[in-house]
């Protein structure tokens, strides 16, 4: 009997500690006094009952069952897994920038341009297509800096999911951002490859094309099968040139944040650099004519565009899953998330004017999907520019991807690293290098990942499938945004979505399903088979191994 009291007494005392009834998790109606923390009744039978539900909660219960933030937030500061704290805002908004100015720019743009097969085309109308989708992202921007300024910790959106939509939703949306960083940082290496590889050829360096290209492109093209070395009768086709890149930023990010950081600093000022080149070399090659009709399919096109070229903004939220590593969060989250934001918007408005000005859009449309991803350097071709000054903007595009990769390849360790800690993936991914205090093992795994997909797959399916993942990933975020201004009000926060808790977020969750609904149907068929694996993956490990699971829910601040 004395045990049993003891037993109450110290869960009542933790309780106390953390805010929350402990009878209101059990499934016995004990006594609970009016202040909601100290069970009052029940005796050593009842007491042993209680605990025991709480050690092992029923699963609907478990999967629907948040973390607190204070939780959260001394997860970062215990004596478990922590990162280094080296960022401010300037290299926030250099690692925003090295995201957003790449592949979207210098590769979707043709696509968002000329339509294809499942799609019509903006045409001129690509500029408006670029405001769009700044609207848009706009909305979930302000959401990811109040959060991200609210919860400074590695995981960005699974972490934020966590602590307002509960463990099944975070499992959901840290599975969907797999397909935000390391699908699309596979998309990016492939389209790096093709801007080298033409940079290389400038030099007089002919690589085999065997060598080159993916195995999908390459069927098409029965010459470079046929010219490929075969083993036991299958042709070896690959592109080692985005293999090759993506091993190269492992090492870097394995050697360290800060370092990485400068190094894509360097690279986001050249690249800044030579955008600003491409405008004042191209302006006055422009023709008026070009831009008329402005909008040759419509409203449907400029929708169809936006969809596309969404790839170009997915890294503003890349800077949040470096919030634990940032010298001062509240302040410097949402200079890094909206100022690169703000500053990509405005230059891509005007490469893109330029661009339709110099190719009409009928000759858009009649280029191979391979031209296509070379857009900009297509358009000064077509307007019989110098061979110098292409070849700059293919430099500048090698640059421009590079820090891309070096940015997506940063924040997709972070994510399993969170997950990891929170037992949802093996203690593996959450190990942190003794000397460089990076997830080493998440970045090598990542690197592994999206270097042999990279090798064989094409561009155009990794770009959908990133893009409707990453919207999903946004709808959750602002989402969680206003549950988490209605459960917790009067929670300090360093940095507040204007015009109260409902409007911002609701217009991002709103526009966000607009640009889905016009993503190929293809898209959505290959994003429910991921998510539906991803319920696997979680049914049969994440939901045995949580720590949510193990402990007692007031032992991490679970409720």
């Amino acid at each position: 009997m004395e045990l049993g009291a003891a037993r109450q007494g110290e869960a009542a005392r933790r309780d106390e500690r953390h805010g929350h009834g402990l009878a209101a998790l059990c499934e016995h109606r004990l006594a609970v006094e009016p202040d909601g923390h100290r069970v009052a009744g029940g005796g050593e039978g009842e007491a042993s009952a209680c605990w025991c539900i709480v050690a092992q909660p029923h699963v609907p219960r478990q999967i629907f069952r948040t973390k607190s933030i204070d939780a959260v937030l001394g997860e970062t500061r215990g004596e478990g897994p922590s990162l280094r704290k080296t960022l401010g805002p300037g290299s926030l908004i250099a690692l925003g920038v090295g995201a957003i100015i790449g592949t979207g720019i210098f590769a979707t743009i043709g696509t968002a341009a000329a339509g294809d097969a499942s799609r019509p085309g903006a045409g001129p109308a690509i500029t408006a297509s670029f405001v769009l989708t700044a609207v848009v992202c706009s909305f979930t921007a302000l959401c990811y800096a109040e959060l991200a300024s609210m919860v400074p910790v590695a995981g960005s959106a699974y972490t934020y999911a966590y602590a307002t939509l509960g463990e099944l939703v975070a499992w959901v949306i840290g599975w969907d951002l797999v397909l935000e960083y390391a699908i699309g940082n596979t998309a990016v290496a492939i389209s790096w490859a093709g801007y080298a590889d033409q940079l290389l050829r400038g030099m007089g360096v002919d690589l085999p094309r065997w060598l080159v290209t993916d195995y999908r492109t390459a069927a098409l093209a029965p010459g470079v099968l046929a010219s490929a070395p075969h083993l036991l009768g299958v042709p070896i086709v690959l592109n080692a040139l985005a293999m090759g890149i993506v091993a190269f930023v492992t090492i870097v990010l394995v050697w360290g944040v800060r370092e990485s950081a400068q190094l894509s600093l360097g690279m986001v000022v050249f690249k800044v650099l030579v955008l600003a080149f491409f405008v004042f070399a191209c302006a006055k090659f422009v023709r008026p004519e070009n831009w008329r009709p402005f909008a040759p399919n419509g409203a449907r096109g400029i929708g169809a565009g936006a969809s596309v070229i969404f790839f170009a903004y997915i890294g503003f939220d890349a800077v949040s899953t470096c919030a634990e590593e940032c010298k001062n969060p509240g302040r410097d989250m949402p200079i890094g998330i909206i100022g690169s934001l703000a500053l990509c918007t405005v230059l891509y408005v005007v490469v893109a004017g330029v661009f339709t000005g110099l190719v009409p859009y009928p000759e858009l449309v009649r280029l191979d999907p391979t031209r296509r991803a070379e857009a900009l350097a297509v358009a000064m071709e077509y307007a019989r520019m110098p061979g110098w000054t292409v070849g700059v903007v293919a430099l500048g595009s090698v640059a421009a991807q590079t820090a891309v990769l070096l940015v997506f390849q940063l924040g997709q360790p972070r994510i399993l690293f969170a997950m990891a800690r929170d037992g949802l993936l093996p203690e593996v991914f959450a190990r942190v290098h003794p000397r460089y205090r990076t997830p080493h093992v998440s970045t090598i795994v990542t690197g592994v990942l999206v270097g042999v997909v990279s090798a064989f797959a094409s561009i155009d399916e990794m770009v959908d499938l990133t893009n409707i993942g990453t919207l999903f990933a946004f709808i959750l975020v602002c989402a969680g945004t206003i549950v988490m201004r209605l459960r917790e009000p009067d929670r300090p926060r360093p940095f507040r979505v204007p015009f109260g808790p409902v409007l911002v977020p609701a217009l991002g969750i709103v526009s966000c399903a607009g640009l889905v609904w016009f993503l190929p149907p293809t898209s959505w068929v290959r994003f429910v088979g991921w998510l539906a694996a991803g319920l696997v993956v979680y049914a049969a490990y994440g939901s045995r191994r949580s720590r949510l699971s193990r402990a007692a829910p007031t032992d991490h601040g679970l409720r």
